[in-house]
């Protein structure tokens, strides 16, 4: 059987895909739902943001629109953030998102050290997404007849630059975990949410960080499977 079409594929891709799959209904659903819950203040995305950016010494950065649901970021290099056109209505949702991106800006401001780990990293893991898949199932392909040793050791600096990748999806956990923290606090210390909108606030940041959790296991289930079929073709 080609090794493209290998079926042990199968037992690493599935499970993480439909975690994936979960995590990425998980987000729609919390977002449809509180997408559609007026905040208390009826505050958009932009007087939150502006409200927030002051409270929290951040009068430095932008705020710019997007097209596109769900797009919303933080861009260091520009010291924007960018909302998406459901991010900027007066939602619970929106003042979510609005807080989450602010989180990364005030992780820009002091320096936050996952997030320098991971802006030092993102050109190596852009490069091994791509190159090292490629690099490993050329390797493999130019060992399947005869067990070419160097196809072996091109697949192996296949494996080496998709761990790039695989270290960016985890180093990108922390960061995304901690600024959903600070936007949790953010919102507290201005003041912007009763009970009731805090618990659609963490259900929109609770929601949101699973997908970035099912982003690292189909990462980490492709490197295993990437490593098991080079072991076996060691044997």
């Amino acid at each position: 059987m080609p090794f493209f079409f290998d079926p042990t594929y199968l037992l690493f891709a599935v499970p993480a895909m439909l975690f994936a799959l979960w995590a990425q209904f998980q987000v729609q659903s919390a977002f449809n739902k509180w997408s559609q819950v007026a905040n208390m203040r009826r505050l958009n995305g932009f007087d939150v943001a502006r409200i927030l950016m002051r409270n929290e010494g951040l009068d430095h950065v932008g705020v710019e629109t997007i097209p596109g649901m769900l797009t919303d970021h933080y861009d260091p290099s520009s010291k924007v953030i960018r909302l998406s056109e459901g991010s900027v209505q007066p939602s619970v949702a929106a003042m979510a998102i609005v807080a989450h991106e602010l989180g990364h800006a005030a992780q820009d401001k002091e320096g936050y050290a996952w997030l320098r780990v991971r802006s030092g990293i993102v050109g190596f893991a852009n490069i091994g997404s791509q190159l090292g898949t490629w690099l490993f199932f050329i390797g493999m392909l130019l060992g399947a007849g005869g067990g070419s040793q160097f196809g072996f050791q091109l697949a192996v600096v296949g494996v080496i630059l998709f761990s790039a990748a695989v270290a960016f999806t985890l180093v990108t956990l922390p960061v995304e975990f901690n600024a959903s923290a600070r936007a949790r606090e953010m919102l507290r210390r201005a003041g912007l949410v009763t009970a009731q909108e805090a618990e659609g606030v963490n259900a929109v940041l609770n929601a949101a960080a699973l997908t970035y959790v099912a982003a690292a296991a189909q990462a980490i289930a492709q490197l295993l499977y990437f490593v098991t079929i080079l072991m076996r073709r060691r044997e």
